[in-house]
């Protein structure tokens, strides 16, 4: 009997999506048909590949309506906020075409004549996209569309709590004419997706998850010499300094750590506030995060969702608990939020002070709606406790003095450092990390340079 894969709507515990799992060999039919595909897709022309990719997005937007509520039900954030996943979606796709000439354009040397010298970048032929369910089309997208317009073959396995999401981009591909093989999916189970990778036949793989996940891959592709973009997570932090813009700074920091339930691994998970404002700023942080609304969220006055299950509540409480129990104080009561249950992926958000770096939930990836909130002296004790990660993906400093946010971005261990903002990707910069964030690079011109191969031309055209 063919083994089922299923999705459990966090919302509740009913059985959205059943599909059979794709067995080994018929992933490996799919690989060998990729690499088919992919031989003729590297003879298009760049204004072919913008063409299709272009309709294919325009595929998402004459649908967004549908793919919020399949994303709402799949994963559990609030519907209100799901249609702004495919206004990111197009936001970072659109860009991602626009500098696909420049990114890939040839390096020219300067003239030696008698001589036509370049240096072309070329795909790397099937890439495996790995792509989490917490923004199931942001975090896909930023590998997607660049792997194809550089001429690329992909392979996508979605997470099993968004399947619907691979199907999606299924049928913008072809809805957008792209030909057959160029994009496929997968549905399959950790075993098999392991057994892809250690058969040859992948060569470029991009995963987004847990850093056990990602040290995993790493050895199963060990020896293959293919490339890995790997992010992993992060605990990201915020610094808010003594000249910071405190209300506005409430207000972004608390969206940053509690959107999507705070299951993003740039949200915020711990922030550090000079001395001189932190009283201020918790009272009102305390205020506005108690103002959130726990509830189902096809509702449309939810502002907090479930989590994606109840082991993931259930691992986020033990956090918060056991910080309490070591000295932490909490000042959310939980009696605002009657449907968070133990048992239930529904969990009351928690704002906890007086934390220490001996703390699970300061120092370990949380991936739930809690923040710790220390006092710091001056801008060196808050450089140190930031620093003070495995993690690092980004960090935001909140000033009002940018001399000050760039020399002290200068000092942070991150990937990204932002000054009055957070928990936000900008398709023209760079996305990577440092530490156990993993490595690698996705948006802007360097997302497409791991996407392809060098190779030169030293052409002697007298004799």
């Amino acid at each position: 009997m063919t083994k089922m894969m299923q999705t459990i709507s966090p919302i509740d515990n009913s059985i959205y999506v059943e599909r059979p799992y794709t067995t080994f060999s018929e992933t490996e039919k799919v690989s060998t048909q990729s690499k088919t595909a992919q031989l003729s897709w590297q003879q298009s022309s760049l204004e072919q590949r913008a063409e299709i990719c272009s309709k294919a997005i325009d595929y998402f937007l004459q649908h967004k309506s549908e793919i919020a509520a399949e994303i709402c039900t799949q994963m559990g954030r609030p519907l209100q906020y799901c249609p702004g996943e495919i206004n990111g979606l197009e936001e970072r796709g659109r860009h991602l075409i626009a500098i696909a000439k420049e990114a890939l354009a040839d390096l020219t040397p300067e003239a030696n004549p008698g001589f036509t010298r370049f240096v072309r970048r070329e795909p790397l032929g099937v890439v495996l996209i790995i792509a989490p369910w917490n923004y199931p089309y942001l975090t896909a997208v930023n590998s997607i569309i660049p792997a194809i317009m550089s001429g690329n073959a992909v392979i996508l396995k979605h997470s099993s709590q968004t399947p619907l999401c691979a199907e999606r981009f299924a049928k913008a591909f072809e809805y957008a004419g792209l030909p057959k093989d160029v994009f496929q999916f997968i549905h399959c189970s950790h075993e098999v997706t392991s057994q892809l990778i250690e058969s040859r036949a992948i060569d470029f793989i991009a995963f987004t998850g847990s850093v056990n996940a990602g040290a995993n891959i790493e050895k199963l592709a060990a020896g293959q010499f293919i490339g890995r973009g790997l992010e992993l997570g992060g605990k990201d932090p915020a610094y808010v300094r003594a000249d910071a813009d405190i209300a506005y700074s409430v207000e972004q920091l608390v969206d940053g750590a509690f959107f999507n339930s705070g299951q993003s691994c740039c949200g915020i998970e711990r922030i550090y506030v000079h001395h001189s404002l932190h009283d201020d700023f918790l009272d009102r942080y305390v205020n506005l995060v108690s103002q959130y609304k726990l509830g189902n969220p096809k509702d449309p006055s939810t502002t907090l969702g479930p989590l994606v299950k109840p082991s993931a509540a259930k691992f986020v409480k033990k956090q918060i608990d056991q910080a309490i129990s070591q000295g932490a104080t909490a000042h959310i009561d939980p009696a605002l939020f009657p449907l968070a249950k133990d048992g239930t992926p529904y969990l009351a958000p928690q704002v906890l002070s007086k934390v220490t770096h001996e703390m699970a939930v300061m120092k370990d990836e949380s991936f739930g709606p809690v923040v710790g909130i220390m006092s710091v002296n001056d801008d060196d004790e808050a450089i140190a406790l930031m620093n003070d990660s495995e993690f690092g993906l980004t960090a935001s400093i909140w000033t009002q003095n940018e001399e000050a946010a760039l020399a002290l971005g200068a000092r942070i261990e991150t990937g990204t450092v932002f000054m009055n903002r957070c928990d936000y990707l900008d398709p023209a910069l760079v996305w990577t990390g440092v530490k156990n964030t993993g490595h690698g690079y996705s948006l802007s011109q360097y997302g497409y340079h791991q996407l392809t191969r060098l190779k030169s031309y030293h052409l002697k055209t007298t004799l």
